[in-house]
């Protein structure tokens, strides 16, 4: 009974945040890069865990158009908060493949350590989609912090 109600909740998030996206306009890099320093901004001024609170909320300042911001922890290599898949937090996620074989996750992680900022470009399926298309993250390591903020935008 838990799997069946846990399930019909995944697929109704899914099917509202598709619904959302297709009536919204797209974001732009630029919105990628300001939504990403903001967030890692409120981390430090309000600290990690009532950060990640906020960034878990679909209906937050940082879920906007046809983009979200969610948070990764590049030392562990999880997911830290997912505001259209909740479900991915706490989760280590640096084996995730797009479908032409790359480690999109972990590119994440090495450009977060490596350079500290910048944009990773893989195939993964728009929302309520089953076809791969081209989408770009950026990437912005949190000063100080072995987290991330990223956000992304398909092309």
């Amino acid at each position: 009974m838990k799997k069946t109600v846990s399930l019909t909740c995944v697929v109704l998030l899914i099917f509202f945040t598709v619904a959302a996206f297709a009536a919204g306009e797209k974001a732009t890099k630029e919105e990628c890069v300001a939504k990403c320093k903001e967030a890692a901004k409120m981390v430090k001024e309000i600290g990690l865990d009532a950060a990640l609170k906020k960034l878990n909320d679909k209906n937050g300042p940082f879920v906007w158009k046809d983009s979200y911001v969610f948070c990764i922890d590049i030392e562990k290599g999880t997911n830290l908060a997912h505001p259209i898949l909740p479900v991915h937090a706490g989760k280590v996620v640096t084996g995730l493949k797009d479908k032409n074989g790359k480690l999109f996750f972990a590119e994440y992680v090495k450009v977060a350590r490596s350079e500290g900022e910048g944009w990773v470009r893989y195939v993964w399926p728009k929302p309520g989609e089953k076809t791969p298309s081209q989408k770009i993250t950026y990437v912005y390591k949190v000063p100080d912090m072995n987290i991330a903020m990223l956000a992304g935008i398909y092309e």
